[in-house]
């Protein structure tokens, strides 16, 4: 007989070393476009190895759903001489514009991530008591946060929310669709980012 696996650990203290969204843009779960199930987006097999986590914002995807085959690929735009970057953020991939897979109601908004390991890192800031920040927050995620995600008034029902998108995580059919996870239009705008040849800035 086997026994409960053990609740997840939640640390006193959070450092917060100036994390980036698009650090989580490696893998995305999604809703497929084809069936409704959960896709995962990845960049296309055999690329280079990236050298920056901006990078991620530039290299090609690949978009795929095990339940039906659908299969979608996404290259960045070229403009000016340079690759025009997908920008993370909203309840949509920033690549192919699908609704995110991991989505749920939480304290009258809605919750989200891209994946696994975006929700334990999002679990182990919000469930820490002490929050130290050693970078400056202009990009940081933990920064960005809404003030709604950060309360200690809330910190249960985050925590809650945050459970069941890894519940949701393990779930693939269709019928396993969270009813939040629909389209908003909600993507943040573009905010001009290119890469030249010497590298993205």
């Amino acid at each position: 007989m086997s026994s409960a696996p053990a609740p997840h650990p939640t640390p006193v203290r959070h450092h917060d070393h100036g994390t980036w969204l698009v650090r989580f843009t490696g893998r995305m779960l999604v809703v497929c476009p084809k069936c409704g199930g959960r896709a995962l987006v990845v960049p296309l097999p055999g690329l280079p190895e990236q050298k920056y986590y901006s990078d991620l914002l530039f290299r090609p995807r690949r978009l795929a759903c095990a339940g039906c085959g659908a299969v979608a690929d996404w290259t960045a735009e070229e403009r000016g001489g340079g690759l025009v970057g997908a920008v993370p953020g909203g309840t949509e991939d920033p690549f192919f514009r699908r609704p995110l897979w991991l989505q749920t109601r939480c304290a009258g908004r809605i919750l989200w991530a891209y994946d696994e390991e975006h929700v334990d890192a999002l679990a182990a800031y919000v469930g820490a008591r002490l929050r130290e920040r050693h970078a400056s927050p202009t990009r940081a995620m933990f920064a960005r946060l809404p003030a709604w995600m950060k309360s200690a008034d809330r910190r249960s029902e985050v925590l809650a929310g945050l459970a069941t998108l890894r519940a949701l995580a393990r779930l693939s059919a269709p019928a396993d669709r969270s009813d939040a996870a629909h389209e908003r239009g909600d993507r943040p705008r573009h905010h001009g980012s290119r890469y030249f040849r010497g590298g993205p800035y």
